[in-house]
Parts: C-alpha cells; structure tokens; sequence
C-alpha cells in the first residue's frame, strides 16, 4: 500500500461545520493554555523575587485579562476563507448600446 495523498479542492467548498468547530476549538485550547502558563509564570516570578518585577508582573496581567477576550472573540468568529476565493470576481458590466437611428414603434 502506498501513501496517501491529500485530495486536491476543485470547488469553493467550505469546511464542514465539524471540521470548522474542531479547528477554532483547538485555536480556543491553546489560548487558554497560553494564559495558564502566564499565571504560573506570574506566580514564579513573584516567589523568587525576579528583577524588574515591576515590568514583569503588570504584562503579565494584562495578557492573562486580554487572552481569555482575545479566545473568545476567535473562538465564535468563521475561519477565514482560503486564498482562492479571496479572489474578487467582477462582473463585466454591459455596455450602453446606442440610440436607434430609426423610430421604435411603441406598445403602450
């Protein structure tokens, strides 16, 4: 047996929803993850007394209020859509066909 390649896209379909959830559930994970390891080095550097604590311990606390926003906000928004169909189309727009030389008849 062979290995598998990946199947190319041809179309302009979207991911499933559960791929989609399964995809901005581990984007939320590592986030939150990111923010626990902020706490615990937060919490290091205030037990072993690091120099500059005073720079330190502030950006700290504000990526572990901003990351939990940050998480959410990416959590509950769509993914972005692959670069192909970034492309905009444009539609071509008709051209103004001149006035007849001749008079129309008229229904009305």
């Amino acid at each position: 047996m062979g290995r598998r390649e990946k199947a190319v896209a041809i179309t302009d379909v979207e991911l499933s929803p559960d791929e989609e959830l399964r995809i901005r559930t581990i984007r939320y994970v590592v986030m939150m993850s990111i923010r626990a390891l902020l706490v615990i080095v937060c919490a290091v550097l205030v037990m072993v007394e690091a120099p500059l604590l005073w720079l330190w311990l502030p950006l700290g606390l504000v990526g572990m209020a901003v990351l939990p926003w940050l998480a959410v906000l990416l959590a509950n928004d769509r993914l972005p859509k692959d670069k192909r169909s970034a492309f905009v189309r444009h539609r071509r727009r008709a051209e103004h066909l001149p006035a007849p030389e001749h008079r129309m008849i008229d229904s009305e």
